[in-house]
């Protein structure tokens, strides 16, 4: 089991193994969620295969982490959350969370697992800040976000192109003022 920064008591973080192939490949697929992953095309088994194979690098070789939020009662997995673009030189990371199914969400996981990772962030990687892009329409997302601190900063206006429209893009950041 992962460290206490990555273990709540309803969710814990775990790193992606190759068992998770199917689930990965439902969600980078499933064409609902692609607003909220920038996903333009399908991936395929193989090129899935290829990034589980390499998700073992570390976040300075790679630039980013992905790991799999699971319940904690049955290990069940529910989705997602990414640090992506880390820079250590300016210690920020953009952060994206994704709770697969519908049914469960809003029942805590995702606020839980958002929490663990900006700890782990803080504590863990020594980050001064992380950041979140989420889309205007998406008021659970930033009911989300908000609630952990986040705060909006910026709109970027007609940043997404979606479906014959531009859509609008919040920029969220959360600066830890515990860092010297």
């Amino acid at each position: 089991m992962a460290g206490l920064t990555l273990q709540g008591d309803l969710v814990y973080l775990r790193a992606l193994e190759p068992e998770d192939l199917d689930l990965v490949f439902k969600i980078e697929n499933d064409e609902d969620l692609w607003e909220l992953t920038t996903t333009l095309t399908p991936f395929s088994k193989f090129l899935l295969k290829q990034y589980l194979r390499n998700s073992h690098k570390d976040i300075y070789e790679a630039k980013q982490l992905r790991l799999v939020i699971c319940r904690k009662d049955t290990d069940e997995a529910l989705g997602l959350i990414d640090l992506f673009d880390f820079e250590p030189k300016h210690r920020r990371a953009g952060l994206g969370i994704l709770i697969f199914s519908e049914v469960e969400r809003g029942r805590g996981y995702g606020a839980e697992a958002l929490r663990l990772m900006i700890n782990y962030s803080f504590k863990r990687l020594d980050l001064h800040q992380l950041y979140a892009n989420i889309l205007e329409e998406n008021t659970p997302s930033i009911r989300l976000f908000e609630k952990q601190g986040f705060e909006p900063v910026g709109l970027k206006k007609d940043w997404l192109q979606l479906e014959g429209s531009f859509k609008n893009e919040y920029l969220y950041q959360l600066i830890n003022t515990h860092v010297h």
